[in-house]
């Protein structure tokens, strides 16, 4: 099998899941090419077996890229089996508000694009001070306090399950028909 693996990032560490995604499929034996959203203005989607699209929210919504990119490509994106990797610091939580909050996202994404995922897997972020400017670092530091009052708001925390990562790309792949998956 031949899978797509995208990623809009704006601090990182989306491109970081992307690559532990890429790798992952790869060790199963399948053929995968790893994809910055922003440089994947001619891909031809069709070409693929299944693709992964994965991107962060911001201040409730997703990178440009993104949105542009589902857009552009809504049609063949819709003919092929696709997995959505919503990434948020709010998908680390458990505030039911929160998780609504990220449906409502991802139903937007799905009204303004035209693209409707196979499958929408919200996956926990990273909190990553040392990466933001002056207004981010602010609105984030408010998120954090609230959502988790015993990390130190000054530090960098990696919040991904990535065991958990593993087995959402495993059980994608399987149920794609691709065969090799590890266990």
């Amino acid at each position: 099998m031949k899978i797509l693996v995208t990623y809009a990032s704006s601090e990182g560490h989306t491109r970081k899941i992307g690559r532990q995604v890429a790798d992952r499929i790869a060790h199963a034996g399948h053929a995968v090419e790893l994809l910055n959203l922003a440089d994947a203005s001619d891909i031809d989607v069709s070409g693929f077996d299944g693709v992964i699209l994965a991107a962060s929210v911001h201040v409730s919504h997703y990178q440009r890229s993104l949105t542009e990119f589902a857009a552009r490509q809504s049609k063949p994106l819709n003919d092929i089996q696709t997995l959505f990797l919503s990434v948020s610091l709010a998908a680390a939580g458990h505030d039911t508000e929160d998780w609504k909050g990220l449906d409502r996202i991802v139903n937007d994404l799905v009204e303004a694009t035209g693209w409707t995922p196979n499958r929408v897997e919200h996956i926990a972020g990273a909190y990553l001070p040392s990466q933001y400017d002056i207004f981010r670092r602010f609105i984030m530091r408010k998120i954090i306090v609230r959502n988790d009052p015993s990390a130190d708001p000054s530090s960098d925390h990696d919040y991904t399950d990535w065991r958990a990562l593993d087995g959402v790309i495993d059980s994608w792949l399987s149920a794609l028909g691709c065969q090799n998956t590890p266990v």
